[in-house]
């Protein structure tokens, strides 16, 4: 999997910083926040924009859930706008926009 960097300065620069880093000159914590700043954060799916995902898909909610690996109440959830997906589950959205489904199978 390849990183998503915000242009190509940031993927330059964290090109030039893991050589040092292999190397023990910096330390992981310093690596991992550079690596939080570098990166693009993932796209936030608003509830019209999740289901529009799920529906493009041509899934149902519970069979969407099961690709997520969530319950069938979280997407309904996430479809109303009661709750926003995080951290994996944020990240999943994405990749299924960008490679379909299949991507995650």
């Amino acid at each position: 999997m390849t990183n998503q960097y915000r242009s190509e300065a940031p993927a330059s620069i964290h090109e030039t910083m893991e050589a040092p880093h292999e190397l023990g000159a910096i330390d992981k914590q310093t690596m991992r926040e550079f690596d939080d700043s570098c990166l693009t954060p993932p796209a936030s799916f608003p509830p019209e924009a999740m289901r529009a995902l799920r529906e493009r898909e041509h899934r149902s909610q519970p069979v969407f859930a099961r690709y997520l690996n969530v319950s069938k109440n979280l997407i309904f959830d996430w479809e109303r706008g009661v709750k926003r997906p995080g951290g994996p589950a944020l990240r999943l959205p994405t990749v299924i926009e960008k490679h379909g489904i299949q991507s995650i199978a």
